[in-house]
């Protein structure tokens, strides 16, 4: 199915889906609808789409990818030819209208010097988490829904060395790393087609002598697969998980991995992840601009005190509060080569 055969059925949203400055677009039950620019939503009042002709287009939609979308199958998840990717809820679950949200995806690949020129990051933190790279560190990235960690780890991963073969997982092509020698994997969990899950694709990266794995985002039992990894051979490695600090992406690694190994504990899973991930990078939306928020450096873990040790290499203070506000079980290393 190309994008044209899609436009006809998503018409009345046609302009916010060419247009690559749109981050996300929203449909609501009562009929309106919504988009996101530069982490702000904007109200599209001119757009009219009625119930039904919404409806028909998004079954059309699920009957091309060979998915129902009906009253006992009243949700889809969808990839759009485009790259984008479209949820919809239906009634009975929402009433009187659909419910649609788009993920776009841009043809643009921003650049280091566009995060800069914007404010996501800063030209001495690139260059420090650059080095880290090159040098075979292992980076965390963190944060919210629609705060840039996709873009960021593109960015980041332009720093491994030329030589190096990298295996990418994602569950939609994103990140379009161009580097001489890379395999570029889709896991395929919501399809017609026989199922390969990210933990499948995983446990197979060793077959393909990988120096660098890169994770789309950690979200399930792929932790542990994941976690063994690092512990083994594949250090230098990437991914993103969704968090809403730096210390909520460690403890929620923890629970991650633990869901899948219950026989281990909190301790000794802790310790895994304080020896296997070495900087936790956190990106947060403010209004009008996404920003590199702050750089961890871990330490290892303390077994007796029960807290990871790291250092805070960097810092943006938030606008609206001089408080980190989350402690949790990070004990603080005094820090000594902080970027200003």
């Amino acid at each position: 199915m190309s994008f044209e055969l899609t436009l006809p059925f998503l018409r009345p949203i046609e302009s916010l889906l060419l247009d690559d400055s749109v981050g996300e677009i929203m449909g609501n039950p009562d009929a309106s609808w919504l988009y996101e620019r530069d982490g702000r939503l904007y109200r599209e009042a001119s757009i009219s789409f009625g119930a039904d002709r919404l409806r028909t287009g998004l079954e059309v939609i699920a009957n091309h990818l060979g998915k129902r979308l009906d009253e006992d199958n009243p949700r889809l998840q969808a990839q759009l030819p485009d790259g984008s990717r479209l949820a919809a809820w239906i009634p009975p679950i929402v009433s009187p209208a659909p419910a649609i949200a788009i993920r776009r995806f841009t043809n643009r690949h921003y650049t280091v010097d566009d995060r800069i020129a914007r404010g996501t990051l800063t030209q001495p933190i690139r260059d420090l988490l650059a080095e880290q790279i090159r040098s075979g560190k292992t980076l965390l990235i963190s944060g919210g829904t629609g705060t840039g960690k996709t873009t960021l780890l593109r960015i980041l991963s332009n720093s491994i060395p030329e030589h190096e073969r990298i295996l990418v997982i994602e569950d939609t092509p994103e990140l379009h790393i161009q580097k001489p020698n890379i395999v570029a994997a889709q896991s395929q969990t919501d399809t017609f087609k026989n199922t390969v899950t990210f933990d499948e694709l995983l446990k197979d990266t060793l077959c393909f002598r990988p120096d660098r794995i890169i994770l789309g985002e950690v979200r399930g039992i792929e932790a542990r697969t994941l976690l063994d990894s690092l512990d083994t051979v594949h250090t230098g490695s990437l991914a993103t998980i969704h968090a809403n600090s730096s210390e909520k992406a460690l403890r929620r690694l923890s629970s991650l991995v633990m869901r899948s190994h219950a026989q281990s504990t909190f301790s000794d899973t802790e310790a895994e992840i304080g020896e296997a991930v070495d900087f936790v990078v956190h990106v947060e939306r403010q209004p009008g601009r996404r920003i590199l928020r702050q750089v961890l450096a871990i330490h290892g873990y303390d077994r007796d005190a029960k807290r990871f040790v790291i250092e805070s290499v960097f810092e943006t203070q938030h606008p609206e509060s001089s408080n980190t506000g989350d402690s949790g079980s990070i004990q603080t290393k005094e820090n000594k080569n902080a970027i200003a």
